[in-house]
């Protein structure tokens, strides 16, 4: 059966993946037919579920414990913390059960979640509640500690904290303490336009941007996924008469990530998955969790699967239970996609490439598409529209290198009080990605470049505007550039060269030290060149980073 073929097969007339039109913010859009109307009803057909929703380490959550909290908090931010539809409520914590359940609450109560980049340092966390307006942040001791070392007066927002002793709270309030037993979630009504979610991604300007989607986008993303997947197993279907696990996703990748949160949580919630996470990624550990929970779909971004392949502990581990390893966030090296499907008896190799501002959806490549074409991203189901165009923004032929496009119901609505941001990035409905690519006559997706300043360490995105703005703070810098060098592992390292002022001395330790005290880690350049001449530029002044990188790696 051929991709188009599959694809008429899920989407035909009377089938939950049925395509229709419909008015989406002012503008006729392709819909699926089945899509749910909000996300409360999403959670709402998910607690028919008995069985093990949550493997977080050694402990085992069922549906309706995760619901049955979720309505807890639900009551909690309502009634005693006066949390009225459309107010934002953060969730600043790593990937705890209690996280899941805060974002079904929030979100349930058509409160808007803002998850925020557990990484994030202190100046970071406070940017990020003070943009989105957060009225309460739900928070673990880790992020707690970080939000206390604020000055005071920064952060306005209501501090509740999860997995904590009294001692460790504080003055802070404990989520426990808010809870009773027997409550549950308050009606609310939800339009399918309504915002359910802020997610910040790294902005180009210094700051990060608020991507706000609605119910029907990240819904829409959802479905997407979901008819992706059916179409993969019309034309690869398991084979027959072997007894098929449970679908269970290995969690590896943060929730506040979209990739975590749309496809493998929620998206658990749609497909009755089970949901594997761990406190930390440690591969080894994932490796026992994979044999002990017949793990069927690792997703992580690339270099935890080539972690998985090279771990001390791979061989002795049973992996028969994978039917899909990859994920997204990065390109996967064509070697690393042979190496899935040589080493994995029953894994097939998979890739993702969307954005958060798509909801994580976007073409998809997998099993013997991905071996037929290890370069490529992939396709996407028809509910999605793809072009690629030159500069100015008009659409080029077949196979012509431009800007790729993207068009849906799984957009965001724009960034959250960035309107000169949103109008740049959505075009009559279009979102232009920034990346630069190809499309085939098979309609196979092809990334080649990025039209931002942007390196992609391990599936983070790093702006490095932001990074320079940083950089620029300390006061022995005169100028810097930050750029990206390839890293086997990562993908891309995070380098810079920093020119001093006349008669300033700086070493790299001090420049790192200092930028980590004010960005995440992962943000902190791994090489630092220090020089006390102007660093090159062309003719209209702007310094040529690429020769930049050559230097740097000639001299390596």
């Amino acid at each position: 059966m051929t991709f188009r073929e599959a694809c008429d097969a899920v989407c035909s007339p009377g089938t939950m993946f049925e395509i229709t039109e419909t008015d989406v913010l002012g503008v006729p859009t392709k819909v699926f037919t089945g899509t749910p109307p909000n996300i409360r009803t999403l959670f709402q057909l998910a607690g028919a579920r008995e069985d093990d929703f949550i493997v977080y380490e050694d402990e085992r959550w069922s549906m309706p414990r995760v619901l049955g909290l979720a309505g807890q908090i639900g009551h909690a931010l309502v009634h005693d913390l006066g949390i009225v539809k459309g107010d934002r409520v953060a969730i600043a914590m790593r990937n705890y059960p209690e996280w899941i359940a805060a974002f079904a609450a929030i979100t349930s109560i058509g409160a808007v979640a803002v998850p925020l980049n557990a990484w994030w340092v202190t100046d970071e966390i406070v940017y990020a509640l003070t943009d989105s307006g957060a009225k309460v942040v739900l928070a673990d001791e880790e992020r707690l500690a970080r939000m206390q070392h604020a000055a005071n007066g920064d952060i306005s927002a209501r501090i509740v904290v999860a997995r904590t002793s009294p001692d460790a709270a504080g003055a802070t309030t404990r989520l426990e303490d808010i809870l009773d037993d027997g409550t549950t979630m308050p009606a609310i009504d939800i339009d399918p336009d309504d915002d359910v979610t802020i997610l910040y991604t790294s902005g180009t300007t210094g700051h990060p941007k608020g991507a706000v989607s609605t119910h029907r986008a990240l819904l829409s993303a959802l479905m997407s996924f979901a008819a992706r997947a059916a179409v993969s197993g019309l034309r690869e279907p398991a084979p027959t008469g072997s007894e098929q696990p449970q679908t269970a996703f290995m969690l590896c990748v943060p929730l506040f990530h979209v990739t975590g949160l749309v496809p493998v949580m929620l998206g658990s919630f749609l497909s009755g998955a089970k949901l594997v996470m761990t406190h930390r990624w440690d591969p080894d550990r994932a490796l026992e969790l994979i044999e002990r929970e017949r793990v069927t779909n690792f997703v992580g971004v690339p270099t935890m699967s080539w972690d998985l392949l090279e771990a001390s502990t791979f061989a002795e581990r049973d992996t028969s239970s994978l039917r899909s390893v990859g994920g997204g966030g990065a390109p996967m090296p064509p070697e690393l996609v042979k190496r899935i499907d040589d080493n994995f008896s029953n894994g097939r190799p998979g890739l993702g490439y969307g954005m958060t501002e798509t909801n994580a959806y976007g073409p998809q490549n997998a099993g013997d598409d991905f071996i037929a074409h290890p370069t490529s991203t992939g396709r996407a189901v028809p509910i999605m529209d793809l072009r690629v165009t030159d500069p100015d923004g008009t659409e080029l032929p077949q196979g012509e290198t431009g800007e790729i496009w993207f068009r849906g119901p799984m957009l965001i609505r724009g960034y959250w009080n960035r309107p000169e941001a949103t109008a740049d990035t959505i075009v009559d409905g279009w979102l232009r990605s920034g990346d630069i690519g190809r499309i085939d006559e098979d309609g196979f997706v092809y990334v080649s470049d990025r039209a931002k300043d942007m390196v992609l360490r391990g599936g983070e995105n790093i702006y490095c505007a932001e990074v320079e703005a940083a950089i620029y703070e300390h006061p022995a810098v005169y100028e810097a550039a930050v750029y990206g060098i390839p890293d086997e592992r990562l993908g891309e390292e995070l380098a810079c060269h920093v020119m001093v002022k006349s008669g300033a001395t700086l070493d790299a330790g001090e420049l790192q030290q200092f930028v980590g005290e004010r960005l995440a880690k992962f943000k902190v350049p791994t090489s630092v060149t220090i020089v006390t001449e102007q660093l090159p530029r062309n003719a209209s002044g702007k310094i040529l980073k690429r020769d930049l990188r050559d230097t740097l790696l000639a001299g390596n």
